[in-house]
């Protein structure tokens, strides 16, 4: 029996045309519903691995001396195949073996490839996302085996912490676009493809135990998985399945100011000042205006919030797979699977935090650009939070594939695909919360001082302690209750694919055709204690700050402590001494033991605070601000491939047009404000009272033609040379498409915010531009150079403005309530350009090897620190990077070492707390290198060990705001350690 590629259906056909065949074209779609090269003893092009249409390797005959199957230099070979031989710009990762991909995560993986960097979680540390040429997040597809996957966040990127590395055959990353699969991506389209039980005939059986340990963390936590797979009744029906459990443990700690926001200072707030009052004010028509030093003139930006914590995050996560495959002829082909997921996470968190306003500053420092690096805050009050935030993400995706091969010319394919991800399905609390401490009569006159930059320090407290008494830092004696806040989110994302294809191929050309329809329906709801103000039924921190509301806390409750020393390595500054970890759970159920206050009297609390009333306990409410979308892609497409010859040298020539059209029906529920009202137990808390709220629904959508022209042309055997131009889209978010204004109950003083939606948002759209040259030197060797432009228009860019909404006023001015409101618009145009530069050797049979790669890239709408609009715009994304991988592989002998950079870039425009008067102040991502090492060693050949280590030169993570030393957040996620077994037979 043969086997399947989507170039061809192998039949009964003699075995040059076997060759061939194989030999011949390829597409992206090939690659996403090819079967992966993972068999150990198998050869890289035979019959059962044949490689999709456009991508396939050498002929077998050729290459079967000549390549190393297994490990690493088995791996990086056929890489440079499939690379060398498609059409576009592809760069692929496979596994080394069966059961073992070089990295634990995908992300990992990806970011050695040239032009792919990661982003990483800050709580953990992990690879949660891909930039590739500056683009990231939702300008990147992923796909599994060739269909979108479904997401519950909302957004169009993958988590990649949420897919195991364990098993999976191939990544596949397309840099430029096959429009028979899709051209919904700026960046590139990233397929996952999975092995499936005909990659190798009879029985194979892979299994992996180990376990890791974080440094910080210090708990050893398991990992264990197997995959089986067989065929039977004459190798015509198949089965494969797999499933594996990975835990993570990390304790990380963290420095962080919600936001740095941008302001005008009354010159009587500057440090100097001899006013001999101070009333800052931006009100021509005010009395206080009289007074010029009164006038709020004077561009600054301030710290929103300034505090540290300490997360414990446990990530447990369960993949599963089951593939059938029946192939009942020649000519017929039918592959079911089903891929499922389950991740939770759980992380503990204690940390404190002080909250400033502009106007209440005093003795005012500012550097030349107008960063705060001293002030003074009288009144300041201290806070002490425990939080234990949890989630659960589902994830299943159902396909069936089947291929017909009607002539040796002319075959047909049908693609049907179900996938639904569920956050948080058995309804759990996602964050319960306590916060408590001390204020008021108590509160510090306090302040903050920036001595240095993001990369290497965080600010300094230069008071703290009740009164400014440092001694009483954590004095359990005056610590109350302050806020108590609960959430509850659920999101589910519901898809449905279908695709047909027909191709048609003679001599040395194809051609293919077909259509694809898909549903993507997202819908959100959450419940918090915000919505019915509960989150504040204690407030004031007790009868020692002398507000009038909250209860002591007992001490008991207050016990735990975390020490603060060394806090963050190789970075300067100083912390109080010590952060309480308060239990919220404890916390709650002591202040839901006071009883209830509508049928008792009880001190300290806030009385009236609540809509509907408080009765005892913290119940969550159903927030307005749910809201369903829904979108309906349809697609027509076709492609042809000529294969030929120009002035003596080989030449191919590809050429596709694709036409999309999307309907788009938002639907959510609106309200306006009607009254803001005070805390009566502490002034910085502010309540919204809104109108009934009302059904929203809205219609909208667009279509586009989306061209794509591949030629490569090969000078010599060993010299290639592409080009490459095409058109394509990155649709919004689909979270962003909500038609509704959205304002939050409870609100800050000085801190009214508002988020809107936009449901009418077009896609981004790019012509992109590639030319590449590529010598394959050498056996398992090669240098390349790839240069590209992007021209891209129709930007979402977050815009926000300050503005009165249905004219509430503000209990705190006087004035008209001014809300900073964001929300996405579609904007102005930009270009990106770049280079990118791999090489790939191998030291003959000597064992060593390494591959490098850098990545430099440029834009014509780089940042503009000194754009103080509401609507400034850069490209976010764009950095230089560099990643090098050397390595030694022999007689089951491998050690690998992995150097990974990225420069400083623009991350987002937005950050924690972002009512900056001048729009959405951006978030920028410091400069990192990290170091991992990993080896592994062949004891038989069924039985291997392996360790590795992750991050060993303890590198952190940091965030600015607008300048350098605008620290936003540094996290300290330490060292992990990996080891374990593997047996295959």
């Amino acid at each position: 029996m043969k086997g399947f590629g989507d170039s061809a259906f192998v039949t009964g056909i003699s075995g040059g045309t076997v060759r061939r065949l194989l030999a011949g074209g390829a597409s992206i779609a090939a690659i996403a519903c090819a079967t992966p090269l993972w068999a150990q003893d198998q050869q890289v092009g035979s019959e059962t691995t044949a490689p999709a249409e456009g991508n396939a390797v050498p002929d077998a005959d050729a290459a079967a001396e000549d390549i190393i199957v297994t490990g690493i230099r088995g791996s990086l070979q056929r890489n440079l195949d499939i690379k060398r031989t498609a059409p576009g710009v592809v760069d692929v990762i496979s596994a080394e073996d069966i059961g073992k991909f070089p990295d634990s995560n995908v992300a990992a993986s990806l970011q050695r490839l040239p032009g792919v960097s990661i982003n990483r979680s800050g709580n953990r540390g992990e690879p949660q996302g891909i930039t590739v040429r500056g683009f990231g997040g939702d300008f990147n597809e992923t796909l599994i085996d060739g269909r979108r996957l479904s997401t519950a966040s909302g957004g169009r990127s993958v988590d990649f912490t949420t897919v195991g590395a364990d098993f999976v055959g191939q990544l596949a990353v397309y840099k430029t676009p096959d429009v028979t699969v899709s051209s919904s991506s700026i960046g590139a389209t990233v397929n996952i493809s999975y092995p499936k039980p005909f990659d190798k005939m009879g029985e194979r059986i892979a299994v992996t135990a180990g376990g890791s340990l974080q440094d910080k963390a210090g708990t050893f936590v398991p990992t264990v998985g197997a995959l089986f797979s067989k065929t039977f009744a004459g190798d015509t029906f198949g089965i494969l399945g797999s499933a594996i459990y990975t835990r993570r443990d990390t304790e990380t700690n963290r420095v962080f100011v919600s936001g740095w926001q941008g302001g005008r200072y009354a010159p009587c707030q500057l440090a100097g000042s001899t006013a001999a009052t101070c009333s800052p004010t931006a009100d021509a028509s005010s009395a206080a205006w009289a007074t010029p030093t009164n006038r709020r003139e004077i561009i600054g930006w301030y710290q929103q919030q300034y505090g540290a914590d300490q997360r414990y995050t446990k990530d447990e996560r369960l993949d599963g797979r089951l593939a059938i495959q029946w192939q009942p002829s020649d000519a017929i082909l039918l592959t079911i699977d089903d891929n499922y997921s389950r991740q939770t996470v759980n992380t503990n968190i204690a940390g404190f935090g002080m909250w400033f306003n502009q106007d209440q500053l005093r003795n005012v420092q500012l550097d030349e650009n107008g960063t705060t690096v001293d002030f003074r805050q009288a009144g300041t009050p201290t806070d002490f939070t425990g939080a234990i935030e949890s989630s659960l993400l589902e994830t299943n995706q159902v396909g069936a594939n089947l291929k017909l091969q009607a002539t040796p010319s002319l075959r047909f394919e049908f693609d049907a695909s179900y996938s639904l991800s569920k956050l948080n399905p058995d309804g759990r609390i996602s964050s319960d919360n306590a916060d408590v401490g001390y204020g008021g009569l108590l509160g510090t006159t306090l302040g903050v001082a920036v001595t240095g930059d993001s990369r290497n320090s965080f600010p300094v407290l230069n008071t703290f302690g009740p009164s400014g008494n440092q001694a009483r830092w954590t004095d359990t004696s005056v610590i109350g209750s302050h806020v108590t806040v609960r959430t509850a989110q659920q999101n589910r994302d519901e898809v449905v694919q279908f695709r047909a294809n027909v191709a048609w191929e003679r001599d040395q050309f194809s051609i293919k055709a077909g259509g694809m329809y898909l549903e993507d329906e997202y819908s959100l709801q959450g419940r918090n204690t915000f919505i019915n103000n509960h989150w504040q039924a204690y407030a004031g921190y007790g009868a020692p700050s002398g507000q009038g509301g909250g209860v002591l806390i007992p001490a008991n409750l207050l016990a735990d402590r975390i020490p603060t020393g060394d806090w963050i390595p190789g970075f300067e500054g100083s912390l109080p001494p010590e952060l309480i970890a308060i239990n919220p759970f404890l916390y709650q159920k002591y202040l839901e033991g006071l009883g209830n206050p509508q049928v008792q009297n009880i001190p300290g609390f806030n009385a009236g605070c609540c809509t509907p009333p408080f009765t005892g306990t913290f119940d969550l409410a159903l927030d307005p601000g749910r809201q369903n979308i829904r979108e309906k892609t349809y697609a027509a497409y076709i492609r042809g491939d000529l294969k030929g010859e120009l002035g003596g040298m080989a030449f191919r020539l590809n050429a596709g047009l694709r036409y999309e059209k999307t309907d788009i029906a938002s639907s959510g529920f609106g309200r306006l404000p009607t009254s803001i009202v005070t805390s009566t137990t502490d002034p910085t808390l502010l309540t919204v009272i809104f109108t009934p709220e009302q059904s929203v629904t809205t219609e909208s959508g667009y279509d586009y033609f989306l061209p794509s022209l591949d030629a490569k042309l090969e000078i010599t055997d060993t010299l290639h040379i592409r080009g490459d131009v095409s058109r394509t889209l990155t649709r919004p978010s689909l979270n962003v498409l909500t038609p509704v204004l959205n304002i939050g109950v409870g609100q800050r003083r000085g801190a009214l915010t508002a988020t809107g939606g936009n449901p009418a948002l077009q896609p981004f759209l790019s012509w992109n531009y590639d030319a590449a040259v590529e010598w394959y030197y050498a056996r398992n060797s090669y240098f390349s150079v790839n240069g590209f432009i992007k021209d891209v228009s129709n930007f979402n860019v977050a815009g926000a403005q300050s503005q009165t909404i249905n004219g509430v006023i503000d209990p705190t001015t006087g004035q008209p309530a001014v809300f900073v409101v964001s929300q996405r618009v579609n904007g102005p145009s930009a270009q990106v350009r770049g280079v990118e530069i791999a090489w790939q050797q191998v030291f003959g049979d000597s064992g060593f090897g390494f591959n490098a790669n850098a990545t430099f890239v440029e834009t014509n709408r780089p940042y503009d620190e000194t754009d103080l609009s509401t609507t400034g715009f850069a490209v976010t994304g764009l950095a230089n990077s560099a990643n090098f991988v050397g390595f030694y592989d022999k007689d089951g002998f491998q050690i690998r070492a992995a150097v990974n950079w990225r420069d400083k870039y623009l991350s987002q425009f937005g950050q924690a707390q972002n009512n900056s008067a001048f729009g959405a102040e951006p978030t920028f991502v410091n400069e990192a290198i990290q170091v991992d090492l990993s080896s592994s060693w062949d004891i038989t050949s069924n039985y291997s060990v392996f360790v590795e280590a992750l991050n060993v030169f303890d590198e952190v993570q940091s965030t600015h705001g607008r300048y350098s030393n605008q620290l936003l957040d540094v996290f300290a996620y330490g060292r992990r350690f990996t080891g374990g077994v593997r047996f295959r037979f």
